[in-house]
């Protein structure tokens, strides 16, 4: 993911608001990555912030990203996440910038294990409350690119930065928490079927989760999984027992047949892992 470094100018043109910016390299083939340019937001050599600190008299506050939900990733495509957040300034608010971050403090180049910028700048309106505004963030999130090597499944956290009417920038590097997670897949196949009833059925399937290094799903190995049945013409899923994957992510348990009905298995998740279910497989008890 890239991030573009606006420069741009306010008040009658008087104020270059890239003046506390990363310096842009006019029609360079590569823009400055998320982590360096959020690096070198957060390290000018006036401040003495120490991490987690916010700078500066703009307030950020009602942060949200993705809804409130886990940020969840495969090995492919284009993941949109949108971030609002509230930009308050009595000085006003020129442009916002924003980061998703991991580690330990933004402004050093060893505390910063993994970043991601977007686009485009974020957009802001100004409320009928004067110096508050109302913004949003879009990071497009490209897994095969942006996660290989950059950062890892779990917290990561937003970053806002602005620069005011007279160029006065301010930032918060912990403005809230979000949670990237893997995604994950997995199958239930019940057999024999059909089978008589009181007869021994064995329910196999595989749990996996996204490798953003390898781009592939490889299998999620000593997982809890819980085999779930379901009763024809119900709605309503009963815990059977619980299954752990085994060396590659593969479940395989026994249970006997009493009714027709639905054999899945369901896995809760983890902090870095999406939870799964899989889609039922019907029985027919003869």
């Amino acid at each position: 993911m890239r991030i573009r470094v606006a420069v741009k100018a306010v008040v009658s043109g008087a104020v270059v608001l890239s003046a506390l910016a990363v310096p842009v390299v006019a029609q360079a083939a590569e823009r400055t990555s998320a982590s360096t340019k959020l690096r070198s937001f957060a390290s000018d050599g006036s401040r003495t912030v120490r991490p987690n600190d916010s700078l500066g008299n703009t307030k950020f506050s009602n942060s949200v990203v993705n809804g409130g939900k886990d940020i969840v990733l495969g090995t492919s495509g284009t993941k949109s996440v949108v971030v609002t957040y509230t930009a308050t300034d009595q000085n006003g608010v020129a442009l916002t910038e924003a980061f998703l971050w991991q580690g330990t403090d933004s402004s050093t180049t060893d505390g910063i294990t993994g970043g991601l910028g977007t686009d485009d700048d974020p957009s802001c309106t100004e409320t009928a409350t004067q110096g508050v505004y109302k913004c949003k963030a879009v990071f497009n999130i490209h897994p095969a690119t942006d996660m290989k090597d950059n950062g890892v499944a779990g917290t990561w956290k937003l970053f806002l930065g602005a620069w005011d009417l007279y160029a006065n920038a301010s930032y918060n590097d912990d403005v809230t928490t979000a949670a990237i997670k893997k995604a994950a897949t997995l199958t239930a196949d019940a057999t024999p079927e059909p089978v008589k009833k009181g007869r021994t059925i064995t329910v196999t399937g595989k749990l996996a989760r996204a490798n953003w290094s390898t781009g592939k799903y490889a299998g999620y190995v000593s997982q809890p999984v819980k085999l779930q049945f379901r009763k024809k013409g119900s709605s309503t899923y009963t815990t059977l027992k619980t299954v752990k994957t085994n060396s590659t992510g593969v479940l395989k348990t026994t249970t006997k047949a009493t009714v027709d009905g639905y054999y899945r298995y369901s896995f809760a998740g983890t902090a870095t892992t999406a939870a799964a279910t899989a889609p039922g497989d019907f029985v027919d008890v003869r």
